[in-house]
């Protein structure tokens, strides 16, 4: 998710796709943690959109 994506989305969105993206990095871990996944760089990808989207909610309520 690009940072031009996440400023089309209003206030409600962003909080549903963090707390989707914040789901989908535990099960990364937790499967990472058991079995080594076949492309790692998708933990540090999800930390990335979990970043832009914490970064975009506190812009908006400022």
């Amino acid at each position: 998710m690009k940072q031009s994506e996440i400023k089309n989305l209003s206030k409600e969105d962003i909080k549903d796709k963090l707390a989707e993206y914040q789901k989908q990095l535990s099960e990364l871990k937790m499967t990472h943690a058991i079995s080594p996944i076949e492309n790692p760089l998708q933990i540090q990808i999800a930390r990335r959109i979990i970043a832009r989207l914490k970064t975009a909610l506190s812009s908006q309520e400022v």
